[in-house]
């Protein structure tokens, strides 16, 4: 072993010292100073050379002239005297001088160390977000307006982002924050250490930012498995993408989570807005938090009173169902009875609004009600698709639930060769299909399938590399180019047909809607805007799972001539009786000379009051809960 030398000892503690911080470096120039002061005061007083004898006196001296430069020129005496109160002052420079140094270096360290994000969040009843992508400011600002009734209502964001500019990045996207304060900490979610700095305990909901299905499990574990965590349950929010991970992320939750397959849910809605241009926004209007929104009411007025009584009670919310013995039931017969500890739910402004009205006049015109339609008979669809992604298996599979017999389901794409294409979606009972492989931004491939008259078209983000995925950006700039063709393509033929398109950015949207295309599907808006619907009601989740869902009651858009008379006034009383007859919910109708203007939401109004009147055309539709 080397001889490690006195000098070398002390240069190694040293080394150690000036390692322990701020504080413990403060303490060292203290004692340092202390011990000058002492040492050359001790010196006088021994020698006697100064003007007292006193040494307190010799100590303040000391110090007087350490902390201030100009005391020594004052100073008279013996020569010796003035030389150590000389050195006493040029010493109290150079520890001044480290004192400054020392200072200005802690106070950058603890500015940076708050600019890092690690300090702990002391909130309570906050709403937790976990993880950072472009889904995070939709679930923000759907966050702020429903916390607009709240004082004091807080969003802690733990990313693993750069503090400052995660704060940059929300002040840019969110302007108004209302009364909701948006506080940001850097930390990785699947840190168990990391997540106490946002203090889970104290959290009114948690929302985790899907990346993949592994990490938001892990992060699942790090919530419930925290040695410190509270006795009461979380309410956990996130997505999935596998169906295959739900089962081992409700164990991972211990029954705490609420989980939404983003791709199943995506692909719901997109096979049932292709057959129903328009339901997309509906579902928008229902998910978002500025307007209606669905509601779990205890309502004691309606306790003992028929489902079918129940729709009339209330002038400013729709009821669509009911929750008893903690199911829940859209549309339930009409004669079911609301008992003790049901609740209704209903779509209304807000909770408190969902209040009966002591002065309220039930009217409906009878007589503008069409007691009957005779049946269509269905006849076999046709449907394009124009792109492929992995979602392209599930939306084949959700649109052969809707359509009757011996349909023609066509797809085209350069992503997928034939064989692969059979072998993905497997076997279908209603459609036939058929594989055309080519770039769906080719035009003449465009010209040649729409003369065929397809009755529903279904533009997909063409995703043929799933390791290195396109940029949103340049796969929406392609969403728009084929979007332009077809409005083209409509126009030369004179013909008109459906056409629902799925686009990455919501912000595209405005481009978008130049190309007049019936609806567009922006899946992360969606999906981030039924996160935080969760996240405020976790019992919102079986609601959603029932509108969805294929079997069951579902949202339609509906011809209103099947219900009312056309070109006659009524109000929305009679409407709702008309649905009642027909043993279904009207939530809204659809204006048809309104669908392409934003300003008036797409002619899409969604609970109206029941005592205002309108006039639907043939041309307009009914928004209904029904079967079929």
């Amino acid at each position: 072993m080397d001889n490690v030398g006195f000098f070398q000892k002390l240069r190694y503690k040293f080394d150690n010292l000036m390692s322990k911080g701020t504080g413990i470096l403060l303490l060292s120039l203290a004692i340092a100073t202390a011990g000058m002061i002492a040492l050359i005061s001790l010196i006088v007083w021994f020698t006697q050379s100064g003007p007292t004898s006193s040494f307190p006196e010799l100590l303040w001296m000391g110090l007087m002239r350490a902390i201030d430069s100009g005391t020594v020129s004052g100073d008279t005496g013996s020569v010796f005297y003035v030389f150590l109160m000389f050195v006493t002052t040029l010493g109290g420079i150079f520890i001044l001088s480290i004192l400054i140094g020392i200072l200005t270096t802690g106070i950058e360290a603890k500015l940076d160390s708050l600019r890092k994000g690690r300090s702990r969040v002391i909130e309570k009843d906050q709403t937790i977000i976990l993880g950072w992508s472009e889904q995070i400011f939709t679930i923000i600002e759907e966050l702020i307006e429903a916390n607009s009734n709240r004082k004091h209502a807080c969003i802690v964001i733990m990313g693993n982002q750069d503090k400052s500019e995660m704060d940059d990045e929300i002040r840019e996207r969110i302007t108004d924050t209302k009364t909701t304060r948006i506080v940001t900490r850097q930390g990785n979610p699947i840190d168990i250490d990391d997540l106490e700095i946002v203090s889970l305990n104290t959290s009114r909901s948690i929302i985790i930012i899907p990346e993949d299905d592994t990490k938001v499990i892990k992060t699942i574990l790090a919530i419930t498995n925290n040695p410190k965590r509270r006795s009461e349950p979380y309410n956990i929010v996130t997505v999935l993408r596998d169906p295959q991970n739900i089962q081992i992320a409700q164990i991972a939750g211990s029954n705490q989570a609420e989980i939404i397959l983003s791709d199943m849910l995506i692909s719901r809605i997109i096979a049932q807005t292709c057959r129903q241009p328009g339901l997309s926004t509906v579902y928008t209007e229902l998910l978002d938090f500025d307007g209606d929104e669905i509601y779990f009411s205890d309502c004691p007025e309606a306790i003992g009173k028929t489902f079918s009584e129940a729709l009339f009670l209330f002038e400013k919310s729709t009821v669509i169902g009911i929750q008893s013995q903690g199911k829940t039931y859209l549309n339930p017969p009409m004669k079911t009875v609301l008992q003790d500890g049901d609740q209704i739910i209903a779509i209304s402004e807000d909770d408190d609004t969902i209040v009966i009205r002591p002065d309220r006049t039930v009217t409906f015109d009878a007589g503008a009600i069409v007691q009957s339609v005779s049946a269509e008979p269905d006849r076999p669809e046709k449907t394009l698709i124009l792109g492929w992604n992995e979602n392209a298996p599930l939306i084949i599979h959700e649109i052969d639930n809707y359509v009757p017999g011996d349909s023609l389901l066509t797809v085209v794409s350069d992503c997928i060769g034939k064989e692969a294409f059979e072998a993905t979606i497997g076997l279908l009972k209603n459609q036939k299909t058929e594989m055309l492989q080519g770039d769906p931004k080719d035009r003449s491939i465009l010209d040649e399938l729409m003369v065929r008259n397809y009755d529903h078209v279904i533009l997909l983000c063409n995703t043929c590399d799933d390791s290195s995925p396109q940029d949103v950006q340049e796969s929406d700039a392609n969403t728009l180019v084929v979007l332009l063709q077809l409005r083209d393509i409509s126009e030369k033929l004179g013909t008109r047909f459906s056409v629902v398109s799925e686009m990455m950015d919501f912000r595209n949207k405005k481009l978008a809607e130049v190309t007049k295309v019936n609806d567009f599907i922006v899946s992360e808006k969606l999906v981030s805007l039924m996160l935080t619907q969760i996240s405020e009601n976790k019992m919102l989740s079986t609601v959603f799972d029932d509108l969805f869902d294929a079997d069951g009651s579902e949202l339609y858009i509906k011809n209103a001539t099947k219900y009312v008379v056309a070109n006659k006034p009524v109000n929305f009383y009679t409407l709702v009786e008309a649905a009642r007859r027909k043993n279904e919910v009207v939530i809204g109708y659809i204006i048809a000379a309104e669908q392409l203007d934003a300003q008036k939401n797409y002619g899409i109004y969604i609970n109206p009051e029941k005592s205002l009147s309108v006039t639907l055309t043939d041309q307009d539709g009914l928004i209904v809960i029904a079967e079929d």
